[in-house]
């Protein structure tokens, strides 16, 4: 990507400096060389101080209020790297202030939250984006030509992964259903799903049925990538599944789970079926079809540098991630993942919950 305005530099504030912002956010806007981090905020001082020391321009400002943070008019950018009940007020304060603002998914607990985001977006002018990295791998890249093309055709039924047989997070707020609004589904459900419907470019839901579990939760001294978790903090389920009916008829399903007896495991990825051809995720990226009354599978590697037209597909995707982010602010272009979007993907997992809550269809009105 190419900027038009190489000798801007964009102060950038950060808000939430735990696991997410020092893993993917900040390290990614470190390498970013339009970019100074000048900004650090958290509820921990001690965290803040740190994020500071690390990645902080020098004369870093360290705040433990987000709101004085937004003061500083010299600030262009904010990254909201909050749990998710933050996320909608955070952002809508950010964008009047005059800020633009890159939201770690999912963008909100609740649709109405994510609809006062877009609407403080819209209101002000100001660019906002929603962190869903994974639409920049080199696999979701490649196959998101390949359905622009058409080359799949009507694709009428898909699938979103997100499945982790023991992979519960431990640590900070992931069980704690007032914090973030769910577990697996809205965690990394979101992320298939949001994968899906990027494949799809199908941002019309008509109806959603759902079913969300909390099966394996109350489990004593669990087996668990991360250690045995605690069924009294467990709040949240350990795996939801919905049934998808756009308007146009196509239908997805979307399986997510943190905990679960399979060994069908894999998380953002998505299964297409189209009329002239389908393509997974599962195996690494497999294109299938049928030509000349023959059937085909083509595994597509993007390891050996086989696509050629992918320069740097072995970059990270966090990386590729800030940096058209960064780009769109720079150059007054759109980011990669709209908003409007992110709002539909957080329409649906609200629908999901409501669902499996009443035993009933949920239809959505677009």
């Amino acid at each position: 990507m190419e900027n038009t305005c190489n000798e801007k530099k964009l102060k950038v504030g950060i808000i939430g400096c735990g696991g997410i912002a020092n893993n993917k956010h900040m390290p990614s806007l470190a390498k970013i060389s339009q970019v100074e981090m000048v900004a650090f905020c958290d509820i921990s001082k001690e965290k803040a101080e740190d994020a500071a020391i690390k990645f902080g321009t020098e004369g870093a400002v360290v705040y433990e209020d987000y709101k004085e943070l937004l003061k500083d008019k010299n600030i262009d950018v904010i990254h909201v790297c909050t749990p998710n009940r933050s996320h909608s007020t955070i952002t809508v304060d950010a964008l009047e202030a005059g800020k633009h603002v890159m939201c770690e998914k999912p963008m909100a607990k609740t649709s109405v939250e994510a609809r006062r985001m877009l609407a403080a977006c819209e209101r002000t002018g100001k660019k906002l984006t929603i962190g869903y990295q994974n639409r920049f791998r080199g696999d979701s890249r490649y196959l998101h030509e390949i359905c622009e093309g058409g080359n799949l055709g009507e694709i009428y039924f898909a699938k979103a992964h997100a499945i982790r047989r023991r992979a519960v997070p431990t640590w900070g707020v992931f069980l704690n259903e007032f914090e973030q609004g769910g577990g697996p589904l809205i965690d990394i459900g979101t992320h298939a799903l949001d994968l899906t419907l990027w494949m799809l470019n199908n941002y019309k839901p008509k109806y959603v049925v759902g079913n969300v579990y909390h099966k394996l939760s109350g489990k004593e001294n669990a087996a668990n990538a991360w250690g045995p978790w605690d069924p009294k903090k467990f709040t949240v389920e350990d795996s939801a599944f919905g049934f998808i009916t756009m308007e146009n008829g196509a239908t997805i399903i979307l399986e997510s789970s943190w905990a679960l007896n399979s060994l069908d495991v894999g998380e953002a990825q998505t299964t297409l079926c189209g009329t002239e051809g389908g393509a997974d995720m599962k195996d690494g990226l497999r294109i299938n079809g049928e030509d000349l009354s023959r059937l085909y599978e083509t595994k597509v590697d993007f390891n050996s540098g086989g696509v050629a037209f992918y320069e740097g597909e072995s970059e990270d995707p966090a990386d590729m991630e800030a940096r058209a982010w960064i780009d769109c602010i720079l150059n007054d272009s759109e980011p990669v993942v709209k908003p409007e979007q992110a709002l539909v993907v957080t329409e649906i997992l609200e629908a999901i919950y409501e669902s499996s809550k009443t035993g009933k269809p949920v239809y959505l009105n677009n």
